[in-house]
């Protein structure tokens, strides 16, 4: 026997004990001349033509007497029905064939029926049947005879609607065995063995054959050709091995050296009877040896089931009496000896038979029997996992990795990592947490662990392949960021990043890891605008402090709607690979969550190590025009919440500010922002030392931007932002604005600025005359002032105070020497010409007063005697002509005390009413003027809001009441009139 076949005990042997005295005398009788299996039962036919049915109590259920003359040497049942094929022989006439229909019993015999029979010729000569094989159909049947030929008998034997013969095959060899083929397209092939040869003839659909074909020089012995019907191969057997027929040809041979008397098949096994041997020894020493039994020893078979595809001799066993007949019948594989005895052969379970192989550490094997036997993967990966254990317990770690790879879906890894936690098994352990990865088993902390490992051993390489593998992600995303950046691994954690969309860790390692801030700056800029809004917010001072101009024009762009996402291709990550030091030790964590035993050595240094320039490849982009591309559609964010963002950067901040006041559609709270942030920028600059040279330029600017009409800002912010940064400017410029001058002066005079008190005066004073007697208070208040200004403007001032009246000289003459604690500060050779001139003046108006009242006096004293005089005396009239028409004056005539006489005609009315109601037509309308000016004097005078009103807005007051005094506001008797 080879020695690469494996033995082993597969099969559960027992004697089948038969309980029927009939059926064990039928047995152990040498009337049984063939034997056949199939729908359930076993067919047993005799020697006198009886054929017996056995049922699975090997107990006989019919048996009826198909041939009246010869023995059944073949049999042949269709699996699945009910039709079974005999073949009887008597070498004084033909063989004849039959075929039954066990179902269909005959009423009168109760027997079954016989659907054909049917004469087989061998061209007249006699010669017994060698081998005999049917199609499932039982159309075509070949019968093989022992002078070398072959007879096909084709028809419809079940409905005996005729048949036709014919020889296909003739040699002068024995047919040893015969087996036909049927193809897909339903050609039948017959498959010849003879002792010399093995050849196939093609049979057409009308059963005319085809040459033969010789497919094998070599035959083989009667009985040791068969079919294995779950392939359709054909089996045959010599000495040196068993060969496999397709009709595609030979097999590959499974070498098995020993001498075989017939083979048959048994699910994926395939049996063997094999004859006794002659070993070499000495047959009369054996006899001595072994007494009377050395002969039996000498008669020996041995029969034999092998697992053809494994080379496993899965059962064998040395019979005194030599196999007769194998078949298979209720599952199980049976052999009956030449002594009537049947043997039972069960196949054990899979489970047992793989343990026998894992007790002899045949595991290679026991995974191929699992995979042949059809069990499901997931039981397979446990033969895997046991044959890992066997190498890694023979040190043979490689090989066992290799294993528990292949059991990586059904074992707990943490079972496999704790033992290959030493630093001299790194490789392995490597492979297995890729192979994690790949079959998407791996957590947070395998990835850790693999990132760990790959840092250790300084496998750039590796780290890269692992993060750039192609198809989704096989790893923990953030555990993977999280460790590179750990490590000093920036470029391939941003890459990460950037490669699975998340753009705010992308930002995070170029800026706070990678320190690359235009490349940050760059990717922010190639963004959406609700992506990157959050990045600029983040890392704005930052951009701003490294990438002014750039960060800048970027801030400008979003605030201003003008946004355009960048279209052209992210430049490459150069990869900078630092020590792994400082990687290690940051898994020392997640590392301590799987084991404690790898011994990872601390951190040696923490500087980076350049090992290289490895470019990762970028995201596919296209390049596109970015002028033409689409405006993206977004609200810009008020511009206040990137005020923060410009702290010590104020030429950036200018610049954006005034960006940002260049847009029409700005919110009204957002431009008042903008000009008030702007004005203190302006203020800041011109403050700052070290551009004093530059600060007329800013105040100018400053000045500019407030002098625009219609300011958005309100006054006490510039008003106080001018205070705090000294801009006299803005203050002015807001109290012009506001009408605020007498504030404008005050601010002068309260830092001392004589010059700016003096312009001030000069430019709001004919609009603000109260501003003079301030001016004249301010300039007496200190002699340096009074000095600083010069006599001059006080000269001025005291003009323009007396030519207006804006002070009553004693007013003046106060504040010129009262002001002052140490006494008065102007001289007297300074506030004598107005004096001077006071008094002149005052004395001229004062003798004007008094002539004019001596005049009004006179006026009402000769008033006052002509009237006394009318009520007292006689007037005299002495007129002659008419005051109306100018005649001589005749009677009637009319005189009055005016001094007008009239003709009576002349009169208006005729002088027809009374006297009293008769006026002088001469003085009548002065009169009528007179009586109405004192009516409204009478109606102005009762309403007091008139006079309250002008007596708030005098600057005259006792002169304003004086005059109301004059119109009858204080009249008493008015009431009673």
């Amino acid at each position: 026997m080879a020695i690469s076949w494996k033995s082993f005990d597969f099969f559960e042997v027992a004697h089948v004990s038969l309980p029927d005295q009939d059926t064990r005398q039928l047995l152990e009788s040498s009337d049984i001349s063939s034997v056949c299996a199939g729908s359930d039962s076993l067919f047993l036919g005799s020697r006198d033509g009886i054929v017996n049915i056995v049922g699975k109590s090997w107990k006989v259920l019919r048996r009826f007497q198909a041939h009246e003359s010869g023995g059944i040497t073949h049999m042949h049942q269709v699996e699945g029905t009910s039709l079974l094929v005999t073949v009887a022989e008597d070498m004084s006439s033909e063989p004849v064939l039959k075929v039954w229909a066990l179902d269909r019993l005959v009423k009168k015999t109760n027997m079954p029926t016989c659907l054909s029979t049917v004469s087989i010729s061998n061209a007249r000569r006699q010669f017994p049947i060698s081998a005999l094989a049917a199609v499932d159909d039982l159309k075509q049947i070949a019968v093989g005879f022992s002078n070398g030929s072959v007879v096909l008998v084709r028809g419809d034997l079940i409905h005996d609607l005729g048949t036709k013969q014919r020889i296909v095959f003739e040699s002068e060899d024995p047919v040893t065995g015969v087996q036909l083929a049927v193809d897909e397209k339903l050609v039948t092939t017959l498959f010849v063995s003879t002792t010399s040869r093995i050849l196939k003839v093609g049979l057409s659909r009308r059963g005319q054959g085809l040459p033969p074909k010789t497919i094998e020089d070599v035959g083989c012995d009667w009985g040791c050709m068969t079919l294995d019907k779950r392939t359709g191969d054909i089996v045959v057997a010599r000495e040196d091995a068993i060969y496999t027929y397709s009709l595609d040809g030979r097999g590959p041979p499974k070498a098995y050296e020993s001498p075989k008397k017939s083979i048959s098949t048994y699910q994926e096994y395939v049996g063997l009877s094999c004859p006794p041997t002659n070993s070499g020894r000495d047959p009369d020493s054996v006899r001595r040896r072994f007494g009377g039994a050395g002969d039996d020893l000498f008669n020996a078979s041995t029969f034999v089931l092998l697992e053809m595809d494994l080379r496993i001799v899965a059962h064998t066993e040395t019979l005194i009496s030599p196999v007769r007949h194998v078949f298979e019948v209720w599952g199980d594989l049976y052999t009956m000896t030449e002594d009537g005895k049947v043997h039972r052969y069960h196949e054990k379970p899979l489970q047992q038979r793989l343990e026998m192989l894992y007790q002899r550490n045949m595991f290679p094997l026991a995974i191929e029997l699992a995979r042949k036997s059809g069990l499901d993967a997931e039981q397979q990966t446990l033969i895997y996992r046991k044959f890992g254990d066997h190498l890694y317990q023979k040190a043979d770690f490689d090989g066992a990795m290799v294993q528990y790879i292949r059991a990586i879906d059904t074992t707990e890894p943490s079972q496999v990592i704790r033992k290959f936690l030493d630093s001299q098994r790194i490789h392995n352990l490597i492979q297995y947490l890729e192979q994690l990865h790949e079959h998407r088993k791996a957590t947070a902390d395998h990835t850790t662990l693999l990132l760990n490992c790959y840092a250790k051993l300084k496998d750039i390489d590796k780290l890269e392949k692992f993060i750039t593998s192609p198809g989704d992600l096989k790893f923990d995303l953030d555990t993977a960021i999280a460790m590179c950046r750990q490590g000093g691994y920036y470029d391939q954690a941003a890459y990460l990043a950037r490669k699975h969309g998340e753009t705010d860790l992308v930002v995070d390692i170029l800026v706070e890891d990678s320190k690359k801030y235009a490349e940050a700056l760059d990717f922010i800029w190639h963004q959406d605008p609700e992506v990157a809004y959050p990045s600029m917010q983040k890392y704005a001072r930052v951009l701003i402090e490294n990438c002014p101009s750039e960060a800048t024009k970027l801030f400008v762009d979003y605030y201003t709607n003008k946004y355009r996402p960048k279209t052209t291709a992210l430049p490459d990550v150069g990869v900078e690979t630092p020590g792994a030091g400082g990687f290690a030790a940051g898994a020392a964590n997640a590392m301590q969550n799987l084991s404690n035993l790898l011994p990872f050595p601390a951190a040696a240094t923490g500087n980076n190590t350049p090992a290289g320039d490895r470019p990762l490849p970028a995201d596919n982009a296209i390049n596109l025009d970015q002028d033409n591309a689409p405006a993206p559609k977004y609200t810009p964010p008020p511009p206040r919440t990137a005020f923060s963002s410009f702290i010590d950067h104020p030429d950036e901040f200018i610049v954006f500010l005034e960006a940002c006041l260049e847009e029409k559609d700005l919110e009204a709270s957002d431009r008042t922002d903008l000009y008030t942030t702007l004005f203190e920028m302006y203020l800041y600059k011109a403050s700052q030392k070290k551009v004093q040279h530059y600060r007329e330029e800013w105040e100018a600017k400053a000045k500019k931007l407030i002098e625009v009409e219609h300011v958005p800002m309100e006054s006490s912010n510039v008003l106080l932002l001018s205070h705090l940064s000294n801009f006299q400017d803005g203050t002015v410029l807001v109290k012009e604005q506001a009408g605020l001058l007498f504030d404008i002066f005050r601010s002068y005079t309260s830092a001392k600025d004589t010059r700016g008190a003096l312009k001030a005066l000069k430019k709001y004073g004919p609009e603000e005359p109260q501003l003079y007697p301030a001016a004249l208070a301010y300039l007496t208040s200190d002699p340096r002032v009074l000095e600083e200004a010069g006599r001059d403007e006080l000269a001025a001032i005291l003009s323009k105070i007396d030519k207006d009246g804006l002070m009553a000289p004693l007013q003046v003459i106060q504040t010129l020497v009262g002001q002052s604690s140490g006494g008065g500060v102007a001289t007297m050779g300074m506030i004598k010409p107005y004096l001077s001139e006071t008094i002149t003046r005052e004395r001229k108006q004062i003798a004007s007063n008094k002539g004019r009242i001596t005049s009004l006096r006179t006026d009402t004293d000769k008033r006052r005697a002509e009237l006394a005089e009318l009520g007292s005396k006689p007037s005299v009239f002495q007129a002659t002509r008419c005051s109306d028409c100018g005649q001589g004056l005749d009677l009637p005539a009319v005189h009055f005390l005016c001094k007008h006489s009239f003709h009576q005609r002349c009169l208006r009315g005729g002088g027809a009413g009374g006297e009293d109601d008769v006026e002088c037509p001469k003085c009548a309308g002065e009169n009528d003027l007179i009586r109405k000016m004192r009516e409204e004097l009478r109606a102005r005078a009762e309403r007091h809001e008139l006079f309250k009103g002008d007596l708030e807005n005098s600057e005259d007051r006792f002169g304003t009441v004086s005059e109301w005094f004059s119109r009858g506001v204080m009249d008493v008797g008015q009431g009673a009139e």
